[in-house]
């Protein structure tokens, strides 16, 4: 079989991630005082401010960060270089406030819309789907330690190769993705593989600023969920695999050691893991 594939570029990663972005922002994100939006972009312009005075920025160096700025809007990568590089943040300080699963980044590969699976389930994959065979088990409880029976668990990942689907030209629409209602006690069980670490796209501006940087542009591997469920703040989190290449090195700075699993050999080419959620109040 020809495993030779195409790879996703920048530039088509970058213009999925953006389609996706705005296809999600209906109605906009709201309304932001003036006084709020006057706080946030001064504090902005402050800390780049002191870096030119810090590091003695020359007109030479400006010149090129305005080209790179222009070359990122260009290639569509501002929901990319936002994710990687800004997004941990803000789910920090949003996490001060939270309580029940720790959350973490929604990235850029999210996309809405995907089926709604059983309890116990497979998700879409090709028939010869290449990968390590891994069942993800567990329940999804309230902060009173009650489970929320047809809790949605909104789950998509790389394949074994690190690409998703919708952003990787030979990769089926909708491979590894789908929304798994738990059943009337909250469980679920998800047969999958296991997704492999993978490197943000590289040929594009972002790739740019990694590469004159010295940094690396890897992730390790993880599995996205969305848990959610009527009356509950859904959670957005990620979730990682013990000993995994890059597991402390993450590019997105997004791992937490309350969010790694670790999988335990079940039968001959299979392993399982288990992760219960709590959802609190919304």
């Amino acid at each position: 079989m020809d495993t030779t594939h195409p790879s996703p570029t920048a530039a088509g990663s970058g213009a999925s991630a953006t389609q996706a972005f705005l296809a999600r922002q209906e109605g906009g994100a709201g309304e932001v005082s003036r006084e709020r939006v006057a706080t946030v972009v001064q504090a902005v312009l402050d800390g780049v401010h002191e870096a030119i005075r810090t590091h003695e920025v020359t007109y030479r160096e400006f010149t090129a960060a305005k080209q790179w700025l222009i070359e990122v809007g260009e290639s569509g990568e501002w929901p990319l270089l936002l994710d990687v590089f800004v997004e941990h943040e803000v789910e920090e300080v949003a996490a001060r406030k939270q309580h029940g699963t720790k959350g973490s980044i929604l990235g850029p590969y999210y996309l809405p819309g995907a089926p709604k699976l059983p309890s116990v389930t497979t998700l879409p994959m090709r028939e010869d789907e290449p990968g390590t065979r891994f069942v993800f088990a567990g329940q999804v409880r309230d902060t009173t330690g009650r489970p929320v029976p047809g809790a949605e668990l909104d789950i998509w990942h790389a394949d074994h190769a690190g690409y998703y689907s919708g952003f990787a030209p030979h990769i089926p629409e909708g491979n590894l993705r789908g929304v798994v209602v738990a059943d009337g006690q909250g469980r679920f069980e998800i047969s999958t593989v296991q997704p492999a670490p993978y490197q943000i796209p590289t040929d594009g501006p972002t790739g740019k600023l990694i590469e004159a940087a010295g940094w690396h542009p890897w992730r390790p591997a993880h599995l996205h969920l969305i848990v959610r469920a009527p009356g509950c703040r859904p959670i957005t989190t990620q979730l990682y695999f013990a000993g995994g290449d890059w597991l402390d090195s993450d590019v997105a700075q997004a791992t937490k050691p309350e969010l790694v699993l670790d999988p335990q050999p079940v039968s001959d080419g299979c392993v399982r893991a288990e992760y219960d959620f709590v959802l609190e109040p919304a």
